[in-house]
């Protein structure tokens, strides 16, 4: 079983209304929630409201057969996917084609599509949203319809006939407009779960709106058609390392943001995964490498200038030529300073936060240098999504990969590297770089003793 939850636009409140379908499902299913496109923060409400990691399918890093196997692994053991969409339902990385889009997703796992609509203000035009989406791409199955943001019932009643008479589309359910169900927002979109003592508090609020205003009986019956998923599939990842390692992976409440897949790959490759905390614990475990993803250290820099041990252990970890492998957040973590609290001290640069966002795409990356993830002459997707950057006045070292579509950290360039430590703003999907995980365990295993 399987259906997305697709947006015909922005404000649509889709995360919300997924969310809550989510844990709504989880008191009667196993629920395997998914998210599309690059995104950290909605996964992680995702992951809270059913206990299961949210996953990210994205068909930008990830060919149709890849798109399936990543869904196969997720729902093993589970009942039904709930696959929140991004943006509106056909937005991608252009105006014509749908690589990076929802419906991109819909068509590689020929899944139902729900959609959502703002229908604030919206009759009879709300018919002419739906006949239009689904007149652009006959191959998407536009299974229902949810309107969100309704006035009241006599609002909800005159748009949900004028949908089903007019584009013989049925509705499934009216979400009455109420500001006491949003949340808190920041810089990089909602605030995540795991740091919001009240997140739990939201979900379930969103979840009781839901089972008051969505017929979950029908949603589920959508979601049991979608036909059985076509059996070619592409591994996301290669298995190369066939030795025992170690891999220290940073995750707190300052670095949090990881695909799945990327760990995943690492186990694959028999790494044994020992997570650990650069602002709680006293030193780093002993492990033969390190990975170190996004989060916002931009917050807690005074924090984590002030536990020396754990800086002076990854500084000894980086001299002793042991790899450690960093993105954005990790990124600015391993620099001289955020701002004016002095961090691991690596790179010779302070990394500062702006006001505005500085880089917000999907990236294309060139690698110009062997590195401890990447080989000469290899093209990577990723992307970067960034209000922080890093002052260069004099680069000390060449960078590892050229961004041929993006910004990168300096002059269309990225990737910092410095001995067997590489840091970059781009960050990577296994799917993308199948080679991640086998090339830093066997980088771990030949340079961490």
């Amino acid at each position: 079983m399987r259906i997305i939850l697709a947006g015909t636009g922005s404000a649509v409140g889709k995360t919300t209304v997924a969310t809550g379908i989510m844990k709504a499902l989880s008191e009667k299913y196993n629920v395997q929630p998914f998210k599309v496109g690059p995104d950290y923060i909605d996964p992680s409400y995702h992951t809270l409201a059913t206990g299961n990691t949210s996953r990210n399918l994205d068909s930008f890093f990830m060919k149709e057969g890849q798109v399936r196997d990543s869904f196969l692994k997720g729902m093993k053991g589970k009942d039904i996917a709930v696959i929140e969409g991004v943006r509106g339902l056909y937005e991608g990385i252009d105006s014509i084609n749908d690589i990076g889009s929802t419906a991109s997703i819909a068509k590689s796992l020929e899944a139902p599509v729900i959609l959502i609509i703002n229908s604030r203000s919206l009759v009879k035009s709300a018919a002419a949203l739906v006949l239009g989406f689904k007149s652009l791409d006959p191959e998407i199955n536009i299974a229902g319809v949810i309107l969100n943001k309704v006035k009241n019932n006599a609002h909800y009643e005159k748009t949900k006939r004028s949908i089903e008479e007019i584009t013989n589309t049925e509705v499934i359910g009216g979400i009455k407009r109420d500001d006491d169900i949003s949340i808190e927002q920041r810089h990089l979109g909602l605030v995540p779960a795991r740091e919001k003592e009240t997140s739990i508090k939201f979900i379930d609020i969103w979840s009781k709106t839901i089972k008051e205003s969505i017929d979950l009986d029908r949603l589920v019956e959508i979601a049991k058609s979608a036909p059985k998923i076509n059996p070619k599939t592409i591994p996301i990842w290669n298995k190369l390392n066939k030795q025992s390692v170690k891999i220290a992976v940073a995750y707190d409440e300052v670095f949090n943001f990881y695909y799945k897949e990327n760990i995943e790959s690492l186990e694959a490759n028999n790494a044994k995964i020992q997570y650990f905390s650069p602002l709680n614990d006293e030193g780093l475990p002993d492990v033969d490498g390190l990975y170190i993803g996004g989060g916002y250290p931009e917050l807690f820099s005074k924090e984590l200038s002030q536990n020396s041990q754990m800086l002076r252990d990854i500084k000894q970890f980086h001299d002793e030529s042991r790899p450690i492998f960093a993105e954005c957040g990790g990124l600015m973590y391993l620099m001289d300073a955020i701002h004016d609290d002095k961090q691991v001290g690596i790179y010779p640069y302070k990394s500062v936060l702006t006001d505005r966002v500085q880089a917000l795409k999907y990236t294309v990356a060139e690698v110009q240098e062997d590195n401890i993830i990447s080989k000469k002459g290899e093209v990577f997707n990723g992307h970067e999504f960034h209000y922080s950057k890093v002052i260069v006045d004099n680069l000390k070292n060449p960078l590892a990969f050229k961004v041929t579509r993006g910004k990168g950290s300096y002059n269309l360039q990225d990737g910092f590297m410095e001995k067997n430590t590489l840091a970059s703003y781009v960050h990577t999907h296994v799917a993308a770089m199948p080679n991640f995980g086998g090339n830093l365990a066997i980088s771990a295993r030949e340079l961490g003793d």
